[in-house]
């Protein structure tokens, strides 16, 4: 597997492995401000904005968009498989709203990194495209964007609903700072701009938390849980303005049905895919791509659904899997993003890349690149947005 910025960090997982795991780890990772530099002329679509939903906790490749249908039980799992709306593609049995519209999906199955097995370096490397150096933070990919595009229509350039994630094990960055481009780039949160007053508090944002004139029929497609309102609330904020809109799935993976599919206390099972999460998932996503279908935005508004890292291709002796980041997969929607495809592959046990392999940071490359950002251009000197990163060239074909 391709090692992911290793030279820049001390959480490589050869690192990681040899300063003895989380110990290692426990000093909590402060990001100094500092004035931003010059921004390069690169040209964007005014129009284009992201929302970029962080399934936190990792869910499992094998349980969500890279079935294994022929795979030995232990690898396979409980789960069947389903065609789809694309011949020859096929998604877990419990995903049928994706799988009939995945003419508007591109699915990259080849996602890897090969940092220390632990959510907080998946969650710096899929926000930032790189891993943070103790005492620095890289920016979150909003910060990159509202530093360089700026703020639009009244609203918060970049947003994290409902607010950025917690506790997830390791007291170091989830990567969901402005980091070194300093507080005035940072995300918003209903956390922080509402319980504080913030202008932006009122006006375009205050109007677009306001799900009063939305239709039932709208609100119970997305879901009456809070991944289908905050996803609805994305909607409705790109609407409004925002460019780079965030949503955390979950706020933790302790104590609660979450990705984090360990299959035993204080983690979740894979019968908590079942019975919660693949549906809860399957509906909100389904109803925003439709929604965004409908009122003619999905061709300016890329969507990502991504974890962390992928889980164990074998089941563990509790009978769920564990944290994984030899391969996993995104989905792209909308955005320019050519639907109905897969890039790259994993191999027969869904265990590592079998073709085009893919980084984080080419991910994130290729959320700015739809942006109409130049992942090249520089926020001050020598400080690329992402250096040595391309854009998945297929996914724009």
């Amino acid at each position: 597997m391709t090692t992911a910025d290793e030279g820049n960090s001390g959480l490589s997982r050869r690192g990681f492995i040899k300063a003895g795991g989380l110990g290692a780890l426990g000093l909590s990772m402060v990001g100094p401000g500092g004035a931003p530099g010059a921004v390069s002329s690169a040209k964007a679509d005014s129009e284009r904005s992201v929302i970029l939903l962080m399934l936190v906790g990792g869910p499992s490749q094998l349980e969500t968009f890279d079935p294994k249908p022929d795979a030995p039980s232990e690898v396979r799992g409980p789960f069947g498989s389903i065609e789809t709306a694309v011949p020859g593609v096929r998604l877990n049995e419990f995903l049928p709203g994706l799988a009939r519209r995945m003419d508007r999906v591109a699915l990259v199955r080849s996602l890897h990194h090969d940092a220390a097995p632990i959510h907080e370096t998946g969650h710096q490397l899929v926000q930032t495209g790189r891993l943070c150096r103790l005492g620095q933070e890289h920016p979150h990919a909003g910060a990159v964007v509202a530093r360089m595009l700026g703020a639009r229509g009244g609203m918060p350039p970049s947003v994290i609903l409902p607010g950025p994630i917690g506790n997830t094990g390791v007291s170091v960055s989830h990567g969901d700072t402005a980091g070194t481009l300093g507080s005035e780039y940072a995300p918003s949160s209903l956390s922080t701009d509402l319980a504080t007053g913030h202008a932006y508090a009122r006006g375009p944002l205050s109007r677009a938390l306001d799900l009063a004139d939305e239709p039932d029929e709208v609100r119970d497609a997305y879901g009456r849980n809070p991944f289908g309102r905050n996803c609805l609330l994305a909607r409705r904020m790109v609407e409004a303005g925002a460019r780079f809109v965030t949503v955390n799935m979950f706020p933790t993976v302790f104590h609660r049905v979450t990705w984090d599919c360990h299959g035993s206390a204080p983690f979740s099972t894979l019968d908590d895919y079942r019975r919660t999460l693949l549906p809860t998932f399957d509906a909100a996503f389904s109803a925003l791509l439709d929604d965004l279908a409908r009122s003619g935005r999905l061709d300016s508004t890329l969507v990502v659904a991504t974890g962390e890292f992928g889980r164990t291709p074998r089941l563990n002796t509790s009978g769920g899997r564990d944290h994984w980041p030899g391969v996993w997969t995104a989905a792209l929607a909308g955005g320019g993003v050519q639907g109905g495809q897969v890039i790259g592959a994993s191999d027969p046990l869904a265990a590592e890349p079998a073709d085009r392999p893919v980084t984080p940071p080419e991910l994130l490359a290729t959320v700015y690149q739809s942006l109409g950002l130049d992942p090249a251009s520089t926020l001050g000197p020598d400080r690329p947005v992402l250096a040595d990163a391309r854009a998945i060239g297929e996914a724009f074909a």
